[in-house]
């Protein structure tokens, strides 16, 4: 348990932060999911937008510290390799 009020300040701010590094973690996932899903169903045009719309939230994450830079790239370069095949 925390003994300093300083600790205790950091575990209230470290909760609030959790919840709002998880919204953020999920809004990402779900543009990913957008991305795969119209992947799946084999809809080039559909998945490049979808795709247009995710660049900038992963970046966003990375910006604001959820995601690591090279993770965020790798998905990207994986998702745009992915979309172009299926031209």
């Amino acid at each position: 348990m925390a003994n300093t009020p300083q600790a205790k300040k950091r575990i209230r701010r470290n909760d609030r932060r959790a919840d709002i590094n998880g919204a953020r973690v999920s809004r990402i996932r779900t543009f990913l999911k957008k991305v795969e899903g119209a992947l799946t169903e084999g809809n080039k045009d559909a998945a490049a937008a979808a795709l247009t719309a995710a660049q900038p939230e992963l970046m966003r994450g990375v910006s604001k510290g959820v995601f690591h830079k090279n993770t965020a790239s790798r998905k990207l370069a994986r998702l745009t390799k992915r979309v172009a095949a299926l031209g």
